[in-house]
């Protein structure tokens, strides 16, 4: 490797198994040289974070639960308290639920509405500001979204709304923190095979579309999105702010299927 992140510390946020995006996202920052700290919610997910971070050669984890000041207090603190300062911070946290990704839009609850917002945006501004408080010589901070933020996808519903929320939450945080050398952008990747994905009704016959209409006919891999990663957190990435990069493939670009596809 060429190690890109080499002296470089981060927080990855969100990963829940080996096939989660946060973790080939992961990976490929260690493989750059990059030390790693883990998030997980609750005793269950810690299980399953813990081996896969000491598979690259990581035994900083915390506990940490976005709803909760007090506890997103404390998880910072204990970063502060082992490192000091960081250099940058994946996000990969979303949450609706499941019950209202196989319906329609227009039967959002208020609760889970107020929810999803808060899960999938609000945590990303709430984390930015910690962390960018330990990016003393600048930083980079990065979210994930997805194209039904701007395009309606069937069974998306909310979360689409919340993606929107996320990426404007991007601009806003990126004109922000800017003044400081903190850069903040989000990766857009195609329809993925994660436990998240799973969720959402449908999600099979998406995966299926998206591969046999987009551009490259395929769908991203998480080694692609592990790399577009490490350019936004590497000095590479370093003129980089307020974008959504897409790693889908192409299919952005399509206003119809293909041919043999209508």
């Amino acid at each position: 490797m060429a190690d890109l992140m080499k002296g470089k510390r981060g927080l990855v946020m969100g990963v829940a198994n080996e096939r989660s995006i946060a973790w080939g996202i992961a990976r490929a920052l260690a493989e750059e040289g990059a030390e790693l700290a883990f998030s997980y919610q609750g005793e269950a997910f810690g299980k399953r974070v813990e081996p896969l971070a000491a598979s690259v050669g990581s035994s900083l984890l915390v506990d940490v639960d976005v709803n909760d000041d007090a506890s997103l207090d404390a998880a910072f603190q204990r970063l502060k308290d082992e490192w000091g300062s960081m250099d940058f911070l994946i996000h990969a946290i979303a949450y609706s639920d499941k019950n209202e990704l196989s319906g329609r839009f227009i039967h959002t609850t208020r609760e889970n509405f107020k929810n999803s917002l808060s899960i999938s945006c609000f945590s990303f501004i709430d984390v930015a500001r910690r962390a960018s408080e330990m990016m003393p010589e600048g930083g980079s901070l990065v979210t994930l979204t997805y194209g039904g933020s701007n395009r309606v996808t069937p069974f998306y519903n909310v979360m689409g709304v919340a993606k929107a929320a996320l990426e404007s939450a991007v601009r806003y945080l990126a004109n922000d923190l800017g003044p400081q050398g903190v850069r903040v952008n989000a990766i857009s990747p195609g329809p993925m095979k994660t436990l998240a994905g799973a969720a959402i009704g449908g999600a099979r016959k998406t995966y299926r579309h998206t591969e046999a209409n987009a551009p490259l006919r395929q769908n991203a891999t998480l080694e692609a999105v592990g790399g577009a990663a490490v350019f936004l957190c590497s000095d590479h990435g370093a003129c980089t702010t307020g974008d959504v990069l897409m790693v889908d493939c192409g299919y952005h670009v399509l206003g119809m299927p293909q041919p043999d596809n209508i």
